[in-house]
């Protein structure tokens, strides 16, 4: 009796503990799965079109600027415009071309200059840089072609490569043709510098 009571224990514990064992298993299956679906969600929303969507009949029916600041993703852009005292200019009725730079990319900028944000620049610094993005006239992709094309920040120009992909100097176009009603933005990885 005795050897079968401690053998019923010896049976419960290693119930026991497989239990234990598998509920620890699949809590971290449990954890894994729902950070891997937390990454595929980020990695959804940074591929996401419908941020940078024009088919939304409110933001076409808006300036590039409107556009902008809708746009979360603009938000660094967005500043830079203020502080630059470009948003009546942007808003004007144009048309423009816009080759706007993610948060990514003016952050990779900040990091190669040293500084934390737009609060380290001043108007003067920035106009330069943002009129060197903005070219007169509404420039669909489809009107691309190999060329240097003339930008607001006179006397400066931009070199289209379309040989692999869609690159302006040395950015790449990541969406195109987000139509507003004074233009279209053309959203480039990387904030470009006038030489």
């Amino acid at each position: 009796m005795k050897t079968k009571m401690k053998n019923i224990m010896v049976a419960l514990t290693l119930v026991i503990s497989v239990t234990a064992v598998s509920a620890t298993e699949l809590n971290k299956s449990v954890l894994l799965e729902t950070s891997i679906e937390n990454t595929l969600e980020l990695e959804a929303w940074m591929l996401n079109e419908s941020y940078f969507d024009s088919k939304d009949t409110k933001m076409a029916s808006g300036t590039v600027v409107d556009i902008a600041v809708a746009n979360p993703d603009f938000s660094i852009l967005v500043e830079a415009v203020k502080k630059a005292g470009l948003v009546d200019a942007l808003s004007a009725e144009g048309p423009f071309t816009v080759f706007a730079p993610t948060n990514a990319a003016f952050e990779s900028l900040f990091s190669q200059l040293g500084v934390s944000g737009i609060k380290d620049l001043t108007a003067e610094q920035l106009m330069p840089i943002l009129t060197y993005h903005v070219v007169s006239g509404k420039v669909m992709s489809t009107d691309l072609s190999n060329t240097m094309v003339s930008t607001l920040n006179e006397g400066h120009k931009l070199k289209v490569d379309l040989s692999n992909g869609v690159k302006i100097n040395d950015s790449n176009v990541v969406a195109a043709d987000i139509a507003g009603k004074n233009g279209v933005i053309h959203v480039i990885d990387k904030v470009l510098i006038p030489e």
